[in-house]
């Protein structure tokens, strides 16, 4: 299976996290790769053949911290064990401390500019991309606030409620939100049989 993202989360580290569901989705080096094209984290033709199976549990360690960080910011109600929401805020800051690769501007054969990395990026470079967004979603107070788990039933995703009035309830109409209307309407004919 390859990654697929359902929607955008509206930040780079929920999309990481929206990698959970609805199973594993970075189950190879070519689907890490793949995510990380397909988030942006690179230029689409940067080359990631350096990527090997070795990357997959620092990635995975860092989606756990996100979600220890993330999961309480989005739902006011829940209280993280304050040792392990520590523990995960001290490795997120430790991750955000290296480089990104730099972007620079190069100019294509038919004379188009588009972006390309100085280097190529190593894994400490791309966790810390990861890493200084997490940073960046929990240190601004309005897109914090806007935080919200999806309503859906077993649904884990946190997404950032850019609506109108704020009233999003669901990760997508499409898929979660459909569920929601298609068990309501069967619950309601189920009433009116019975």
């Amino acid at each position: 299976m390859s990654y697929t993202p359902r929607f955008d989360c509206g930040h780079l580290c929920l999309d990481l996290l929206a990698t959970t569901h609805p199973e594993e989705q970075l189950t190879s080096p070519a689907h890490l790769r793949r995510w990380i094209t397909t988030a942006a984290l690179v230029p689409v033709d940067t080359p990631l053949d350096h990527i090997t199976p070795d990357w997959l549990p620092a990635f995975r360690e860092l989606r756990g911290h996100i979600a220890g960080l993330v999961h309480p910011a989005a739902s006011p109600t829940t209280r993280p064990d304050p040792d392990a929401y520590d523990a995960s805020l001290a490795r997120i800051n430790d991750l955000a401390r290296p480089a990104p690769p730099a972007p620079r501007a190069v100019r294509t054969d038919t004379g188009v500019l588009t972006r390309a990395l100085a280097h190529t990026p190593d894994r400490a470079a791309l966790l810390a991309v990861v890493a200084r967004d997490t940073v960046e979603l929990l240190t601004d107070p309005v897109a914090c606030a806007s935080l919200r788990q999806c309503a859906g039933d077993n649904c884990p995703l946190v997404y950032v409620d850019t609506s109108r009035g704020r009233r999003r309830r669901w990760c997508s109409s499409e898929i979660c939100g459909n569920r929601e209307r298609v068990a309501r309407h069967r619950r309601r004919a189920a009433l009116s049989r019975a």
